[in-house]
């Protein structure tokens, strides 16, 4: 009767060869996922994309304000808005004018509500 053939010569072989390619791969890998990394960061600075600590992008503040809708979504009035209609919070412009009035820089005022 023949004796039943061992596979753990074949097991050891083909766990010896996967970790010498793992110990060559570990290294390149990390130090290309390394450097992507930074690109990606350079780029995003570049962009004026930065994150803040809770993970949420930061608005960029260059550019004027030349349009302001008084929705649910507006936090701040935009001085050129107190400065048309005299009012300096958003629920004394809404009580004026209503939901979703817009204020255009260098345009006249929306006619208030009745």
């Amino acid at each position: 009767m023949p004796r039943p053939r061992s596979d753990a010569a074949l097991d050891r072989i083909l766990r010896d060869s996967a970790e010498e390619v793992v110990a060559r791969v570990a290294p390149v890998l990390t130090r290309l996922l390394g450097e992507m990394l930074e690109r990606q960061i350079q780029r995003d600075a570049k962009a004026g994309r930065f994150v803040r600590a809770r993970g949420r992008a930061r608005r960029r503040r260059g550019a004027e304000m030349t349009r302001w809708v008084a929705d649910r979504r507006a936090r701040r009035v935009p001085k050129f808005v107190i400065e048309a209609t005299g009012l300096d919070t958003k629920k004394k412009i809404v009580a004026k004018y209503g939901p979703g009035a817009a204020f255009e820089k260098g345009k006249p005022n929306p006619k208030p509500k009745s």
